[in-house]
């Protein structure tokens, strides 16, 4: 009788390389193409303020410049998804006025408090803060008119999912503008793999159901794209 066969170091190595680029690849498809880049957590407000309100972003960001190409009119309802430390609150909460409202959408308690005391610091009494979870904005349904998205997209899982099921809160002739990141060295911003390239974020919203509208070329580091439902 023929004793157990051995394989030899090298067979071994091979072996373990294939079983390893298995696993990897099945981690992969587990996670989905659609997930987000990176998770971290925002839950300490006088850090991001630092970096979100840093004086300096006005130049690049051009907050001003931005809303006013949303096309924004008096008694509409916005929703800032991922809100932040409300970089953008009091900007909308103008544009809108006082007939309109800002929902301003997060995800972490902490921040949540800092955009109610923002809110109430700046007079911006339709800004409107709201909990959300990971997996849902909870937005009120066929009650916003536009989704406003920035620097926010890359942290969402189930991308396509999600988005589909947002067609839910938008009122008829409803809009989603997504602003992030250009996937590509750049003086500020996240590193190069936490973007999104932006033919990818046009095909995950092809794929949940909407058609690109616009995209106005406003911005030196980030690409804007405003979508309708399809």
């Amino acid at each position: 009788m023929a004793g157990p066969s051995r394989l030899t170091p090298r067979t071994a190595r091979a072996v373990v390389a294939v079983a390893l680029a298995f696993l990897c690849g099945a981690a992969t498809a587990l996670a989905g193409d659609d997930d987000a880049t990176v998770h971290h957590p925002f839950d300490d407000p006088k850090r991001w303020s630092a970096v979100f309100d840093d004086p300096a972003r006005d130049a690049w960001q051009k907050p001003d410049a931005l809303v006013a190409a949303l096309g924004l009119r008096p008694g509409m309802v916005v929703a800032d998804l991922g809100a932040g430390t409300g970089y953008f609150s009091r900007r909308l909460s103008r544009a809108v006025g006082e007939g309109g409202a800002v929902l301003a959408i997060e995800v972490e308690p902490k921040l949540v408090e800092h955009l109610r005391e923002r809110a109430e610091k700046e007079s911006s009494a339709n800004v409107v803060p709201v909990l959300a979870s990971a997996d849902n904005p909870r937005l009120p349904p066929g009650g916003v008119d536009l989704v406003l998205v920035v620097d926010t997209v890359h942290h969402i899982d189930g991308r396509v999912a999600y988005f589909r099921r947002m067609a839910r809160a938008l009122r008829p002739g409803g809009r989603i503008a997504i602003v992030d990141w250009k996937k590509e060295p750049l003086p500020v911003g996240p590193p190069p793999e936490h973007k999104l390239e932006r033919d990818q974020v046009v095909d995950e919203m092809t794929r949940a159901g909407y058609a690109l509208a616009e995209s106005p070329d406003l911005l030196p580091y980030q690409y804007v794209l405003i979508f309708r439902p399809a």
